[in-house]
């Protein structure tokens, strides 16, 4: 699988026969061979995660796609003419190519994927982070936690050859609770932070303090649109 940061939260997977496009928001695509279909996903509504110019991005292309979307997107902005699965968290769907599409329960909004493609196994977290807020009411913190560690101990021990996981700077001293528990629960290839606003710096904050987990996390502090 050829992997590829585009902004924010959005990555695209190459695998041999599809493209798999994951909660764009915006950016540039690089150029896509028009002989392979794409296969669209976004894991809720919020603005950073759902933009449906995509779907009209790909068509100036020329690429046939469908789209997997979270039920929390209001059917007013589902594209016209492309097939949609509308799917719930804790379900699973077989695509038409094979592509098996389960799902987990979000602590902010939508559904985290899990994805099985021929060539491998991928998890997009969306918005499904341990939310630790400064300031905010310990037992609305300790809540926050004990759901992020419900949903990620129903993907404990699975393999993911590459997951996407938020690392977010404005969580000051809990940036980290989220990513720290998902590398101890899940075996992982390779780990692709995410949804760190512009701060790519908080990636290498991240190595310095936890350096027994370089091994699996990639920087994505490179040109947008750079495959790696």
């Amino acid at each position: 699988m050829n992997i590829t940061y585009i902004d924010h939260s959005g990555f695209l997977v190459e695998t041999k026969d599809c493209y798999y496009i994951f909660d764009y928001y915006q950016g540039k695509l690089p150029v896509l061979d028009r002989h392979k279909p794409a296969i669209v996903f976004s894991s809720h509504f919020h603005q950073d995660h759902y933009n449906p110019e995509i779907f009209s991005i790909l068509q100036s292309m020329g690429i046939t796609c469908q789209a997997v979307l979270a039920n929390d997107i209001s059917k007013r902005k589902y594209p016209e003419g492309i097939r949609v699965t509308t799917v719930q968290h804790d379900k699973t769907y077989q695509l038409d190519n094979g592509t098996t599409v389960s799902t987990l329960l979000s602590t902010d909004s939508g559904v985290a994927f899990v994805v099985t493609t021929a060539e491998g196994t991928i998890y997009h977290a969306g918005d499904l982070n341990d939310w630790y807020w400064e300031g905010e009411p310990e037992a609305d913190n300790r809540r926050m936690t004990g759901m992020y560690r419900a949903a990620i101990d129903k993907i404990r021990g699975m393999h993911f050859d590459v997951a996407f996981v938020p690392l977010d700077p404005r969580q000051e001293g809990h940036y980290a609770d989220g990513m720290l528990y998902f590398l101890q629960q899940a075996d992982c290839g390779a780990v692709f932070p995410m949804h760190y606003w512009g701060q790519p710096q908080v990636i290498e904050r991240f190595l310095a303090e936890h350096p027994q987990h370089q091994p699996r996390i990639r920087h994505t502090n490179t040109a947008k649109g750079e495959t790696v």
